[in-house]
């Protein structure tokens, strides 16, 4: 019988290295916005929130591989089919392949319309376009390893990713500032650093791979990998991830869009801001992603009792990381803010916004964790409807409805309340989910 504490153990063992994962990206984020904000010119700034902005909507659109690939494996795992655990790498691995060429291809049209789209100043535009053009050549690797990340999570292990997490972003750091403090480059250099670091991630995926799971690497015939069951559900469920991802990061990409329209000044500052956001965001993934793997397993292996009770524990988890987060940023966040950027005119400024960023974490755990649990139990339907109606709906009249009376507090607002729409969607969706027998998966 499983215990509440053993419960407990798997998913802090599972969600501890994914924190661990998950909080270096924003990190090196801030890393890349502190190196440009020493520079005291807030059009560095921008360009780099313009140009990840761009490349967060590319490759996160795509983050559906990992998702994906972490239902499908979790659940083969918890029903023992070893064989089906090893499909889902090799069709995860071919379709990142796909999707990679495809954004090195169409790299013109790419920046063509997200400039449109995005804005910002000419000055800003333009360090943004050098930027967009050097790193869109980490596609592969960055695409591949979402295949990866998945994988490994999916067959309940968290310290390999980890482990790549740290190598890249450790890699990445140091050439940053090798070229923008030893070189004197500037927005060029960090993206630079972003290709060579993604690569030497994708090696060392290999290289764990080979080493520790040679027992999955094996050869299966073009009509197995691509079998009709198996491969329909496996586009069904990524398309119905890819959808909403893609509405997600629009409404991030809105946010900065608008962001921009409101000045150099504004961008700079809710860029800063944002990154506090992140920094809980791929904390709380960590619970979210534990929750991927454990409910995908008990799903798979049909046990139901297991099942529950990981939910519940997940969401002790959560509420508990929220309050703790909410609390540390009330006392710190001036001092982070004046480490990020030395301009002292754009940190008074962003003191009128802080009671937003305070607030996030507790307004959006729910959402966090539902989605760990939506892709665990590949129920992507409802999470793709909960994200139209929360962003079409919920999102966008928000702002519109105050913009004209509270201006950039709009933005932040509607934020907030996008992520309170989530929760309360997908708990309510939950319930006719939770009743549904597991549909079969796996090739037979």
């Amino acid at each position: 019988m499983t215990t509440s504490n053993t419960i407990n153990q798997s998913i802090l063992k599972l969600a501890i290295p994914n924190i661990v994962t998950n909080i270096t990206v924003p990190l090196l984020g801030l890393v890349d916005l502190a190196l440009m904000g020493q520079l005291g010119n807030p059009v560095y700034i921008g360009a780099i929130a313009i140009g990840s902005i761009i490349f967060n909507i590319i490759y996160s659109s795509f983050n559906f591989l990992r998702m994906g690939s972490t239902g499908f494996t979790a659940q083969a795992y918890g029903a023992k089919q070893k064989d089906e655990i090893s499909l889902v790498l090799i069709r995860s691995l071919l379709v990142a392949l796909g999707l990679a060429i495809s954004v090195i291809l169409f790299q013109y049209p790419i920046q063509w319309i997200s400039f449109k789209i995005l804005g910002g100043s000419e000055d800003v535009r333009l360090l943004a376009q050098e930027y967009f053009y050097i790193r869109i050549w980490a596609a592969p690797a960055t695409i591949g390893l979402y295949a990866f990340f998945g994988w490994f999570l999916g067959v309940q292990n968290a310290k390999v990713p980890m482990i790549i997490a740290l190598v890249i972003n450790v890699v990445n750091i140091l050439l940053n500032f090798l070229f923008v403090n030893g070189f004197g480059m500037t927005s060029d250099g960090v993206a630079i650093a972003t290709v060579i670091a993604q690569y030497s991630g994708l090696f060392l995926a290999i290289y764990f791979l080979l080493s520790k799971y040679k027992d999955y690497v094996k050869k299966f015939s073009l009509k197995i990998v691509l079998q009709t069951k198996a491969i329909t559900r496996f586009f069904r469920v990524n398309t119905d991830i890819f959808i909403r991802t893609l509405l997600l990061l629009l409404t991030l990409a809105f946010f900065t869009n608008t962001s921009a329209k409101h000045g150099d000044d504004i961008l700079a500052i809710n860029t800063l801001l944002f990154q506090f956001f992140f920094i809980f965001s791929y904390f709380a993934d960590g619970f979210a992603f534990a929750g991927e793997a454990l409910t995908g397993k008990a799903y798979g292996a049909n046990n139901r009792g297991m099942l529950k009770k990981t939910i519940t524990k997940l969401f002790y988890w959560g509420w508990g990381a929220a309050f703790l987060t909410s609390f540390a940023y009330a006392i710190g966040i001036n001092t982070f803010m004046g480490i990020m950027t030395n301009n002292s005119e754009l940190l008074l400024m962003a003191r009128d916004y802080n009671i937003w960023v305070i607030l996030i974490p507790i307004t959006s755990t729910g959402a966090f964790i539902w989605d760990g649990i939506y892709v665990g139990v590949t129920a992507s339907k409802e999470m793709r409807n909960a994200m139209i109606i929360s962003s079409l709906l919920v999102f966008l009249p928000a702002y519109y409805l105050t913009s004209n009376h509270w201006g950039n507090d709009a933005l932040w607002f509607a934020l907030n309340t996008f992520m309170v729409a989530r929760t309360l969607l997908m708990w309510a969706m939950w319930q006719r989910i939770k009743g549904r027998k597991p549909i079969t998966a796996y090739s037979k």
